[in-house]
């Protein structure tokens, strides 16, 4: 089955740029690289693969309903996909913080965005030492 570029499954984030276990994740909360600001809260950490990639815990008490909580998720999803190639190779996880659902998208990407470079930098900062 051949998929046309732009399609649905063309803007799925890959399995392989999702941490996927607990394990991951814990590795990633225990000793990590942040980057916060008013809306979410960004760890990262030099990670075992090749490649950047993401985890959220985008809590009910952040976002109230599914509705809300799967649009910040969306949101924060399509922002990686976009940044990724610009990050070294990290496994990221995004908490969201109250209030962020009442927040446009363009406020939320540009958040986002601000990490991301953030982050980047952070671990550039990092490794050269």
């Amino acid at each position: 089955m051949m998929v046309a570029a732009g399609s649905a499954a063309d803007a799925r984030l890959r399995r392989d740029y999702r941490l996927s276990n607990k394990g991951d994740f814990t590795r990633v909360f225990r000793r990590s690289q942040r980057s916060s600001d008013a809306l979410f809260v960004v760890l990262a950490r030099r990670g075992g693969a090749d490649c950047a990639r993401l985890g959220m815990a985008i809590s009910l008490k952040a976002t109230g309903r599914a509705v809300s909580r799967n649009r910040i998720k969306r949101l924060v999803r399509e922002s990686f996909r976009h940044h990724r190639a610009d990050l070294p190779s990290l496994d990221v996880v995004v908490m969201a913080r109250p209030g962020v659902a009442r927040e446009s998208s363009a406020r939320i990407a540009a958040s986002l965005a601000t990490h991301w470079n953030r982050i980047a930098r952070q671990c550039a900062e990092s490794s050269s030492r």
